[in-house]
């Protein structure tokens, strides 16, 4: 019997390297002819592609490749390569036996004669298709957070720019509606000043927008049934979408109630109705749906496990590219001529479903058509005893005339706030800071209300708030803000005065403060004055 140093020794060059290629499982090892025969096949070439020995000798090696590599040249440009260049390699799809694809990478590197001639190819396969998937996985992890990170940025950006200009909108429009109260009996002069209260108006719902982006709006969440929601707007919906478009709904006979605005969320309906019926210039469907679903860990919205309410809108229009379709949701981008679209509709309906615990999914394909998808939570049942709360909270008690003291560091602001507070009656006390406001309430007796900004140098407006509170328990206090400088879930239970305001907002926002039923609804005296004066 032979030792095995005498066996190993006997071994031949090429008996090792077959016993090395046999060896071999976790790679495709296997020998062409000149003209891309097969007539080599090692056991990983088997596990890989699931050809045995006796099926695959003598097969040309172009039935691995895709239909449409095949028509692409792609098997006889790699055998020229390596004979022209010496090796070949590439990454690409491959077929298996039973017709599955996977991401293979391929080396093919010619077999000489000692003349210099091709007399072969040795080809080597590896599949790479968890390390592809894997690696996509994290692209499109990076992708999103740089998305995230982006669109926080601009969130950020946008909304510090609403404050500003709020309080720029605060003074005109407050200015504008006392002026309307003094003007002569002069139809072009009102003309002019509600054109100029009208723009006011505009440059106001437009910076609620962009807080509604920048998530910095103040939403009144509550259960929503969202079939309802949609079959109180159908009128609505109808006149503005035109005779052209055809409104279908589609909903499950019971379903969970959503929690969000309703007020907002009737508002992004009809942005995506109305953005679907710009797709289709010359008419079609538009189709409105909802549905449940439960949401478990890692599902591609990236939402905390939980029970949904999915809201879509769905239209058969021209479709966005995916360049468009990426972009779709940032401020201020839009794909309609001049004069048309703001840019803001899709990112609003954006920052509601964020700030509402959702998600918004834009699917589209070009000539396709576009489905929005709002994705919602379901809301949880109230405790018991809520809604009596409620009630005893808003319980009111008689009061006169007040004297209200409203803190602002923007001059124009607090100029136009106090002869606001005046032409309702009251009485009107200024402070340009928080120091000063708590000077006065500390040597001035008989203030019945404070009304404060939020972004004020030093001191915020929830810190004087919470001053007040601790000397003045009894003390109402309102706080008017763009709510783009509030931190989400600051300044929850105090009640608020959205900017701009108008002198109508103010005067019902002090009558919810104080609890005055004696004073008649004054928005009501207000909103008559102004028609009389018009």
């Amino acid at each position: 019997m032979e030792s095995p140093d005498r066996y190993s020794a006997s071994l031949t060059e090429d008996g090792r390297y077959r016993l090395l290629v046999e060896a071999v499982i976790d790679y495709a090892i296997y020998m062409l002819d000149p003209n891309g025969t097969i007539t080599s096949w090692n056991p990983g070439a088997q596990r890989l592609k699931g050809y045995t020995t006796d099926e695959i000798i003598g097969q040309h090696f172009s039935r691995f490749y895709s239909a449409e590599d095949r028509k692409d040249g792609l098997p006889a440009r790699a055998l020229e390569t390596a004979r022209r260049e010496g090796k070949f390699e590439s990454e690409g799809w491959h077929i298996r036996k039973d017709g599955t694809r996977f991401w293979a990478y391929v080396v093919i590197d010619p077999i000489h004669s000692p003349d210099g001639t091709v007399v072969g190819y040795a080809k080597i396969t590896r599949d790479l298709t968890e390390r592809r998937n894997s690696q996509l996985l994290l692209d499109q992890t990076r992708e999103a957070l740089t998305h995230s990170q982006k669109m926080e940025a601009i969130g950020q950006l946008t909304g510090g720019i609403a404050h500003d200009f709020n309080n720029l909108l605060m003074a005109v429009m407050g200015s504008l509606e006392l002026m309307r109260k003094r003007l002569p009996d002069d139809p072009k002069l009102h003309t002019f000043l509600e054109n100029a209260l009208q723009g006011a108006r505009r440059g106001a719902t437009l910076t609620q927008r962009m807080l509604a982006f920048a998530r910095r709006q103040d939403l009144v969440q509550e259960a929503i049934d969202i079939p309802a929601l949609v079959r109180g707007m159908t009128d609505l919906l109808q006149r503005s979408l035109g005779p052209t478009i055809n409104i279908q709904t589609q909903f499950p006979l019971v379903m969970a109630p959503a929690f969000a605005d309703f007020n907002q969320l009737e508002m992004a309906l009809l942005n995506l109705a109305m953005n679907a019926r710009d797709e289709m210039p010359k008419g079609g469907e538009v189709i409105i749906s909802a549905r449940e679903e439960t949401i478990t860990e890692n599902n591609r919205l990236r939402l905390p496990p939980a029970d949904y309410v999915c809201l879509s809108v769905q239209d058969a229009g021209t479709g966005m590219d995916a360049e468009t379709l990426r972009r779709a949701s940032e401020p201020f981008f839009t794909t309609k001529g001049a004069g048309k679209g703001t840019g803001l509709g899709l990112p609003m309906v954006h920052g509601l479903t964020e700030q509402c615990g959702g998600r918004f999914v834009l699917q589209s394909a070009v000539g396709k058509g576009t489905t929005a998808e709002v994705w919602l939570p379901v809301a949880k049942p109230k405790l018991p005893g809520v809604e009596k709360a409620l009630q005893i909270m808003q319980t009111r008690t008689d009061q006169e005339s007040l004297v209200v003291l409203a803190v602002d560091d923007d001059a124009l602001v607090l100029t136009n706030t106090v002869a606001m507070l005046e032409d309702l009656g009251h009485i009107g006390v200024a402070a340009a800071s928080a120091t000063e406001a708590l000077e006065i309430l500390r040597t001035r007796d008989g203030i019945d209300l404070v009304i404060t900004d939020q972004a004020m140098p030093q001191t915020t407006g929830l810190e004087l708030i919470q001053s007040i509170k601790a000397q003045w328990p009894q003390l109402p206090v309102i706080l008017a803000t763009g709510f783009a400088e509030l931190d989400r879930g600051a300044g929850v239970g105090v009640p608020k005065l959205a900017k701009p305001f108008t002198q109508a907002d103010l005067a019902r926002e002090i009558l919810d403060a104080t609890g005055n039923p004696a004073r008649q609804d004054q928005s009501s005296i207000i909103q008559f004055r102004q028609g009389a004066a018009s």
